[in-house]
This record gives C-alpha cells, structure tokens and sequence, in this order.
C-alpha cells in the first residue's frame, strides 16, 4: 500500500503485512463543541486502521486530546481545567455518534506531564534547549534541517510566538511560566508552568507507540508550525519518529476555511442531527483525503441523495457480481476514497450487493444494507392496501397509503410481498 508522504513528497510504500503499523493522529484542542471540519482526521484515521487490519495488518491508532493550551485559557480564565473536561466528554460523545469506534488509545496533555518535563530536560542536555525566567525554548538554529516538512527555509521563518527573551524569533516554547489567570500548573526545573502545545504530541506520541511510528496524520493547517516542530525536537532527541506524513485537506465553508477563529463552523453534533450520521460519513468519502472539501447545503444534500440511492439499491435487489480487487485498487493507491466511492456505485449499478454490502460496512455505512422491519400496524396498513388496490378499490388503497406516509413510512410497489415497506428519511 502507498501513501502520500509530506515529508518525501512522493507515494511511499508501507511494509508489508502484519506491519506493524503504528498511527499518531492529532486529536482537538478542547475548548467548545468540535466542528465538522475538527471531525475528518477522526474518520480519516478510523477508515484507515479499518482497512489496515483487513489487510492483515497489525495496527494502533493513537489520537490525543489537548486540554492544556492556550486557546482553553482564553476561553475560559481560570476555569480552563473544567471547560477540558467537560470539552473532552463533548469530543467522545460526538464522534462515537459517527458509529466508527474509538483510536486504541486516547492519551490527553494533562495526564502526560511528567513525560513531557523529561523529553524537556533532555532536549536541554543536548543544548537544543534553553531556559530564560521560567520558559524553556528549543533552540531551532541548532537543528540544520528545520523547515524541511513545511520546506521553508529557515532564514524565512515567521516568528512564533513573540517574546523579547527568545535568543531567535524563530524558537519555540518547550514549557511556559505560569501567567495570571492561568488555573494549572505543574513543578518543573524551570519553576512552576505548563508544556508547550508542540512538545505535548511529541511525547503523547512516543509514550504510546515508541521513538519510531509509521504513520503522522493531522489537518493541513498543522503542517507549519505544529508539525514541523513535532518533527524537529524528536530529532533532536535522537528519535526518528513518523515516518509517512499525511495531512487531510481542510474544510472550506461555501470556499473559505471552516475554523472557530472564522466563525463559520457548524458543529459535529449540529451535522449529524441534520443530516445523519450517513450522509456525514459519505460526504467525507467524496474527496481524496489530502483535498479541500467543500461543505454546504447542497453538498450535503448531493451525499444525502447518494445515501438513498445506496438504499434503494438494496430495497430493489439484485445478483449482480463483480471482483473486490476494484475496491481494493482504489485504497492501496494512497487510500483514495472518492475512487472507492465511484467503484461502490459502480457495483451498485450492476446490481452486486454482497460486495457493496461488505464495502459500505468498511466505511461504517453497513446500516445502508439493512433494511428495517415495519411495525405490524403498519404491515396491516399495506396488506390492506395491496388487497384493496386487487379489488379495484384504489380510493381505499390511497387512503391506506396517506395513512402509512402520516405514520412516518414509504410504500413501495414490488418484492416478494408486492410492496415494500421503507422508513421516511
């Protein structure tokens, strides 16, 4: 299987089966509801470690929660360990909705401290870091191949974080002295503070799958600076850490970025009650993972429309057949999703159902192959419509349909019984 390597900038390809394959995925900043955009690395990641294990891989998938950040101070001024942890149950609640299961660990900043001043200290050992009053900054002058995922040079740049201490506007902060407001804190070496936002998945990573991992996924917007200083202190370590970078494309709100900074987010759990969890998992399928998707009404109208043709298909029947290889070339081309969409429609067409059913359920979309049983109310209402419709009597028959639809059901002429007996979307 080959994926897209940011760092390579070419396809590399994966060892083969059982791997192992061990997966980092940068999780939310808890502070509000996560948006729908918050949630494509959550599927991306899932589908991905799906697939693996059914490639006969041996697979983990570690994705973080941060809920020691500067954006959970701003929020909430010296509550901020009460909104992370309320923010953290929201996450979880939201995107089990999605019905893909959970990563194999979950390990938030808070709970990885101890880990974190260690990776800390040594980094200063090694003269890539520096103490100044309280903050601790890696030095990036003294790592040459900074820049090298982002590819900027480093004489270009841009300054992080500003403070008139640093030794270069280039470095960054490892740890930071506790400031007014701030409601947690930790003892260190360097006095009382927190850990920096880039050091804290470093270590979250390292802890669960060790110095050297496959796979580093994260948004697109993370790739400078948030990854390109994840990559460079665990070098400096002395860690090869991921190998394959891939970053997802962001969501774009009718063609501007979705981001709260922005405003124009729609949350996950305001998506999902509108549209269900269906049509969200089939709209994120419509893209490469490594492109912008466009989210709005009518996109998500165009993947609620393929959801109930997906339905319908099943509803309809068929004995069609088709080779799995289709599927199966589509993903272990830099796991395409679009294209595996397309073939899913394809074997639709051709009436092959057993392979959809098994394609739909790798996406978590098996519920488009079931179809619900009526309630016998409304069994009795068709029966007694197909009897009246065979009697000639199609004023009764119509009355027993307006009467099924003012239950909630469709009825359908055809299968075994006559008629079919469908849930209204």
């Amino acid at each position: 299987m080959r994926l897209s390597n940011t760092l390579t900038r070419r396809k590399d390809e994966l060892p083969p089966p059982p791997g192992p394959i061990r997966m980092y995925f940068c999780g939310p900043t808890v502070y509000q509801r996560i948006h729908v955009g918050n949630a494509r690395p959550f599927v991306l990641s899932m589908w991905l470690k799906r697939w693996l294990e059914l490639q006969g891989y041996e697979v983990t998938l570690v994705e973080n929660i941060t809920d020691v950040n500067d954006k959970i101070y701003d929020a909430a001024p010296g509550k901020s360990a009460e909104l992370a942890g309320r923010a953290s149950a929201w996450y979880v609640e939201d995107t089990d909705l999605l019905g893909l299961g959970r990563p194999d660990f979950e390990p938030k900043a808070a709970e990885s401290v101890p880990a974190i001043v260690a990776a800390i200290e040594e980094l200063v050992a090694r003269d890539f870091a520096y103490d100044v009053k309280g903050d601790v900054y890696f030095r990036v002058a003294r790592y040459p191949e900074y820049g090298q995922l982002s590819r900027q040079r480093p004489e270009q740049v841009e300054e992080q974080e500003p403070s008139p201490l640093k030794e270069d506007p280039r470095d960054f902060a490892l740890w930071k002295a506790t400031k007014t407001g701030e409601d947690t804190s930790w003892e260190s070496p360097w006095g009382r503070g927190r850990p920096g936002w880039h050091i804290e998945c470093s270590v979250m990573a390292e802890q669960n799958l060790g110095p050297v991992f496959e796979i580093h996924g994260g948004g697109l917007d993370l790739v400078f600076p948030h990854h390109e200083n994840e990559l460079a202190q665990s070098r400096a370590l002395g860690h090869e850490f991921a190998r394959i970078w891939m970053q997802n494309g962001m969501l774009r709100f009718v063609g501007e970025k979705m981001s709260k900074s922005l405003g124009n987010v729609v949350t996950l759990r305001e998506a999902l009650d509108r549209w269900a969890r269906e049509t969200v998992l089939l709209f994120f399928m419509s893209a490469h993972w490594s492109k912008p998707l466009d989210f709005s009404d009518e996109t998500m109208e165009q993947a609620r429309a393929q959801v109930e043709t997906f339905r319908n298909a099943f509803i309809e029947g068929g004995t069609g057949s088709a080779e799995w290889s289709e599927l199966a070339g589509a993903l272990e081309d830099d796991f395409n999703t679009a294209d595996a969409l397309a073939v899913l429609h394809g074997w639709r067409a051709t009436g092959a159902l057993a392979l959809l059913r098994r394609g739909l359920a790798l996406f978590g979309l098996e519920s488009l192959a079931e179809l619900p049983e009526a309630p016998s109310e409304i069994l009795d209402l068709a029966q007694a419509r197909a009897q009246a419709r065979a009697e000639g009597n199609f004023e009764q028959a119509d009355a027993a349909r307006r009467e099924i639809e003012a239950l909630g059901w469709e009825i359908r002429d055809g299968g075994v019984e006559g008629f079919q007996l469908v849930p209204k979307r």
